[in-house]
């Protein structure tokens, strides 16, 4: 976050790699709407108004595709291009995106003010992203969509923003990401597995609490207070104890991966 003024404006950056966030020879359109959308999802998560975003790009042959989905993902949120840069390459590519934003409340929320007797809340299911990537894999792309072109909750952001005691996105999974969440706020969250929605067949539970590029907000509210969106809660705000996530009031095992984590 970064003061000026006035204003306080809310700056994210993230970078997509082939062969890790898109499959090798997957329509660029699609990536990047991704690439747009994943950095407009942690504004969603601070509250923000999107302001633009600058683009680093690694040219190659199909340059017109992506350039059609980065036209039709910004028109879609209203979002500009400020500039950017662009250099050649071979494989695998890496792009870059750096968004802006304008915070419409503060605080601004972060993943560090969860407290004690807080409840915890998300957004929507989780999963779908899991499903959508093996359907691109098996060639039925019409079931891929939650993969391929996720949907940042920038209304609901901005609508949680002064209810919230802490709030973050679910890019890396939601056992992971409750875990950092905790963590960050120095408590312990109890998540009650059961209670999670997920978009798929009750038998893949644990895959879809592990997988990632979901994207709904998760966050923590005080006790008895109900959120001004639709969503879930899924469990509570301890004291702080040995370990920041218990599951089902249970400690995870050590070696239980509880999402994705880059440099794994």
């Amino acid at each position: 976050m970064l003061e000026i003024g006035g204003e306080a404006l809310v700056l994210t950056h993230d970078m997509m790699v082939e062969g890790v966030h898109w499959l090798p020879g997957q329509d660029m359109a699609d990536v990047a709407w991704k690439l747009v959308a994943v950095n407009l999802s942690d504004l969603a998560a601070k509250g923000a108004e999107p302001v633009g975003v600058l683009l680093g790009f690694m040219l190659d042959e199909d340059d017109e595709r992506f350039l059609a989905g980065l036209e039709e993902v910004l028109a879609a949120y209203g979002v500009p291009l400020l500039g950017g840069d662009t250099v050649s390459g071979g494989a695998p590519r890496a792009l870059g995106l750096t968004a802006i934003g304008r915070a419409t409340h503060r605080p601004v929320p972060s993943r560090a003010g969860a407290r004690e007797g807080d409840a915890l809340w998300i957004t929507g299911p989780v999963g779908a992203a899991m499903i959508g990537l093996e359907a691109l894999r098996n060639g039925q792309q019409g079931d891929s969509i939650a993969y391929r072109r996720p949907r940042p909750l920038l209304g609901e952001g901005r609508a949680l923003a002064p209810f919230v005691t802490a709030m973050m996105d679910v890019s890396d999974g939601v056992l992971l990401d409750a875990a950092r969440l905790a963590r960050a706020s120095g408590v312990t969250i109890d998540l009650a597995t059961g209670q999670v929605p997920i978009a798929v067949p009750e038998g893949r539970r644990g895959d879809a609490l592990r997988w990632g590029d979901d994207y709904q907000l998760l966050f923590t509210l005080p006790e008895g207070t109900s959120p001004p969106v639709p969503a879930h809660r899924i469990g509570r705000v301890l004291r702080p104890d040995e370990t920041p996530l218990l599951l089902d009031g249970v400690p995870p095992r050590q070696d239980d991966r509880l999402g994705y984590s880059h440099g794994a």
